[in-house]
């Protein structure tokens, strides 16, 4: 029996634990908003105490979690050292996740298995993959043990919005500097790039007035469809400017939330919107804001309704500039075993590729670390129904990606890969 066999073995016989580890997990909320996720973290870190892997707690101050729009972040690492010399491997997950939303059959925090599926909210993006990581270090600890090198894991709680808190947070005080990186992700591809993604809130402010005499105000409301529209019509734009990287087809925006008005008889006087812009690795995100801010300027300028004031005040602030995810050099080990056990495991072809979603692995390569995305989960987000009612994860999905894992941990620990 190989060493893989060994591992894959031993995950076997630890799969129920590993199932009822993510089961804990999804039945403690961390809907982000509002982002009370200190008592998830302090969960995490029992559940990991228990299984002898101690995590060290780092928490940012009150005063940067609540300037973020959040109520609490506490982010974990787990060290394990090996050896003095070798890489230090990090595995990130993140535990924040959006809202549940309407239309659920199963409870989003019951972690109910169904035909050998795992309901939940975050049961595929990404506590599944503190799973995936916990037990695939487990695996290699009980079957193979490295001499050399130093793998961590990082649960971290500020993805959705942005990572600030999360990974950056940990990266900018020094708390953290492996030298190769994989994120959560899913089982049957390696993503190797992603799309960046700016977004933007929008206050359009008019003057609100009775609905019975709307020339004596100006309809935000109205305006703001305006600028809306012209906002749309670039989408016919964004869908010639290609992507040269697979997986990744052309930017996009979308409208996600609109706000306004006071009553039905009253004209809207103010009227506020966020928009998402995703931008292809090959864009420049400075050039794609500053195209943005002069499209807006431009629609609130050509206002011009047949009733009413035509002035509006527009103001423009910037939420959120996630950049895209290229290449490093060096992660061409992390991909190639990830692709030979992938395929081992799984028995068909692991493709490397883009995806149009951002991700925390961004705020790694920013520091120069290398890194890729692989964990639990099946061939398409919409598969999984993430950020979806009844959002699911396959058990054997779990299973599988947890064996990639261990298999893959074992060789880049084993043997130098730097």
């Amino acid at each position: 029996m190989t060493v893989y066999d060994q591992l894959d073995t031993w995950i076997n016989r630890h799969f129920d634990e590993e199932v009822a580890f993510l089961q804990a997990l999804v039945r403690v909320p961390t809907d982000t908003p509002p982002g009370n996720n200190t008592p998830h973290a302090l969960r995490t870190a029992e559940l990991l105490q228990a299984m002898g892997l101690p995590a060290t707690a780092h928490s940012p101050s009150a005063q940067e979690v609540q300037a973020e729009g959040l109520h609490s972040i506490t982010n974990l690492i787990v060290r394990r050292r090996y050896g003095s010399d070798g890489p230090t491997i990090a595995l990130n997950a993140h535990g924040d996740v959006v809202p549940p939303g309407e239309g659920w059959t199963h409870d989003p925090y019951g972690a109910e298995v169904v035909d050998g599926k795992l309901y939940g909210r975050a049961a595929a993006v990404s506590k599944s993959d503190f799973a995936t990581y916990t037990f695939a270090l487990r695996a290699l600890e009980a079957v193979a043990r490295p001499a050399r090198g130093q793998l961590e894991l990082h649960f971290t709680y500020d993805e959705e919005f942005g990572g600030t808190l999360g990974p950056a947070w940990l990266l900018r005080n020094g708390l953290t500097k492996p030298d190769l990186l994989v994120a959560a992700g899913f089982s049957y591809q390696v993503v190797v790039a992603h799309n960046g993604c700016l977004q933007l809130e929008v206050t359009v402010q008019g003057e609100a007035g009775h609905a019975a005499i709307p020339d004596s105000s100006t309809d935000a409301l109205q305006g703001a469809v305006h600028i809306l529209n012209a906002l749309y019509d670039l989408n016919r734009d964004y869908q010639q400017q290609r992507s040269g990287v697979e997986g990744i087809t052309h930017a996009y925006l979308n409208i996600g939330r609109i706000d306004g008005g006071t009553n039905t008889n009253v004209v809207p006087g103010k009227v506020v919107f966020k928009l998402d812009r995703r931008m292809i690795p090959e864009e420049d995100p400075a050039q794609v804001e500053q195209a943005l801010r002069d499209a807006i300027a431009s629609a609130a300028a050509s206002f011009a309704p047949p009733r009413g004031g035509r002035t509006l005040q527009v103001a423009v602030r910037r939420i959120l500039l996630a950049r895209a995810m290229k290449p490093l050099p060096g992660n061409a080990v992390l991909v190639d075993a990830l692709q030979r056990h992938g395929q081992a495991v799984l028995g068909e072809p692991i493709p490397a590729v883009g995806t149009p979603l951002y991700t925390d692995v961004r705020l790694y390569g920013e520091y120069g670390i290398p890194g890729v995305i692989y964990g639990a989960g099946p061939r398409t987000v919409r598969e999984s129904n993430a950020k979806r009612a009844d959002e699911h994860l396959v058990l054997d999905d779990l299973r599988r990606a947890t064996q990639v894992m261990a298999r893959c941990l074992h060789d880049w620990l084993q043997a130098p890969v730097l």
